[in-house]
C-alpha cells in the first residue's frame, strides 16, 4: 500500500480512560484514518511499558494529553502505508518509532521523522527494548555526560529498562558502573559486572564514596526529589549529574509542574556555582520542535548505533516478560511491582 492506495484499518487499542488502577485499562477498536503528510501507517509488532506509562496512568507525567488516550511511548512495526508525498519504498519496511503516546495498539499512525528503520535480523521485541531505552542510555552517556574509558559512574534504578542498556553501553566504553537497586536485584547486577548498592540505604552517600573515594564521574538519576542532592554530593570535583526523571513524585498528588520547575531551577543553580561540577536534565524530546533537522539526525545516528550493537550481539536485549496487548493491565501491574529486571513487552 502507498499514499495512492489508501486503506481503512480497524485498530485494537489499549485506552487509558483516566487515573485508574492497571485493571481499569480498556481494550477498544477504532477505525484509523489514512496517514497524512509526513505520516506512516504501521502494523505494530511490539511495544513496551516504561516509567512514562506508569506515571501517565496516575496523571503524573508532565505534559501528558488529556484523558482518555492510548499510551505507548515507542513501538516497532511494519509500514503498511505512507502519507501523501512520502517515500513509497518504506512500505514493507520494519521501523522503530518514538511516539510518546499511541503505541499500545495493533496499528498506529506515526510521524515519519520520528521513525528509524530496524536492521534485518533483529527480532521486533528485542528491538523494542532499545528504542527509547537505548536512545536515552546512549545520549545520556555520550552526549550529556560524555563518559571516558576508566571513569566510574553511578546509576540509579540499575535494574530497570534504561539501566540494563546503560550498563552494557558504559562497560563497552570501558566505564565502571555502581548501581542502586533493591537487594533482590543485587545478585543479577553483580553477574552483569555492576557493583550494587541498596537504594534504601540511609548511608547511600557514604556507601558510594567507600566504593569511589574521589567521587563518581557521573550520576544518572531517575529518582529526583531529595535524591538529587545526594547524587550531587557523590560527584567527583569534575563530575556531572544527569537527571532524567522524577520517580519520587510518582505517588504524590497535585500538579507535576512545580516538581519539574524546582528540579530545573536546582540544575541551573548548580551550574553557576564556582566549581567544576555540572548538572543537566536530560530530555529525549529536546530540540524536537525547535531544531527538527538536528533532532532527526541524532535520532537516526544514535539509535542506529544501538541497533548495530544489538544486531551483532555486542549488547543484548533484556526482556523481562511478554504479554498479549489485550493483557496490558496485567503487564502494567507487573511492571509497577518492581520485581522484574528489564522491559516488559506488549505484543499485539
Amino acid at each position: 500500500m502507498t499514499s495512492s492506495t489508501p486503506t481503512t484499518i480497524t485498530a485494537v487499542e489499549v485506552v487509558l480512560p483516566g487515573p485508574v488502577e492497571p485493571d481499569g485499562l480498556r481494550v477498544e477498536s477504532r477505525r484509523l484514518r489514512a496517514p497524512g503528510d509526513g505520516e506512516l501507517l504501521v502494523a505494530v509488532e511490539a511495544t513496551g511499558i516504561s516509567f512514562a506509562e506508569q506515571a501517565m496512568r496516575r496523571g503524573r507525567y508532565f505534559g501528558q494529553p488529556a484523558f482518555p488516550f492510548v499510551p505507548g511511548y515507542d513501538l516497532v512495526g511494519t509500514v503498511l502505508e505512507v502519507g501523501p508525498g512520502g517515500e513509497p519504498a518504506l512500505v514493507g519496511t520494519r521501523v522503530a518509532a518514538v511516539t510518546k503516546t499511541g503505541g499500545w495498539a495493533s496499528h498506529a499512525i506515526v510521524a515519519a521523522r520520528d521513525s528509524v528503520p530496524v536492521p534485518a535480523g533483529i527480532d521486533a521485541a528485542e528491538a523494542e527494548t532499545v528504542v527509547v531505552n537505548g536512545l536515552t542510555a546512549w545520549q545520556m552517556l555520550h552526549r550529556t555526560a560524555r563518559v571516558k574509558a576508566g571513569q566510574t559512574v553511578l546509576l540509579h534504578g540499575a535494574n530497570g529498562g534504561v539501566g540494563g542498556i546503560l550498563i552494557q553501553l558504559a562497560q563497552l566504553a570501558g566505564v565502571r558502573v555502581i548501581g542502586t537497586a533493591s537487594p533482590r536485584h543485587h545478585e543479577a547486577l553483580r553477574a552483569a559486572g555492576v557493583e550494587p548498592v541498596d537504594y534504601n540505604d540511609p548511608r547511600i552517600v557514604e556507601r558510594v564514596l567507600e566504593l569511589a573515594p574521589a567521587g563518581v564521574d557521573a550520576v544518572f538519576d531517575n529518582v529526583g526529589g531529595a535524591m538529587m542532592y545526594e547524587s550531587y554530593r557523590m560527584l567527583s570535583p569534575t563530575g556531572v549529574l544527569v537527571c532524567y526523571a522524577i520517580a519520587s513524585e510518582l505517588t504524590s498528588t497535585g500538579s507535576m509542574l512545580m516538581p519539574f520547575v524546582r528540579a530545573l531551577g536546582q540544575v541551573a543553580l548548580w551550574n553557576v556555582l564556582p566549581n567544576r561540577r555540572t548538572a543537566a536534565f536530560y530530555d529525549l524530546w529536546a530540540g524536537h520542535r525547535l531544531r527538527p533537522a538536528r533532532y532527526r539526525a541524532r535520532l537516526v545516528e544514535d539509535l542506529g548505533r544501538v541497533f548495530a550493537l544489538l544486531g551483532d550481539g555486542t549488547i543484548t536485549a533484556n526482556i523481562a516478560a511478554r504479554f498479549p496487548l489485550a493483557e496490558a493491565g496485567a503487564a502494567l501491574a507487573l511492571a509497577e511491582s518492581r520485581t522484574v529486571r528489564g522491559k516488559i513487552i506488549l505484543v499485539p
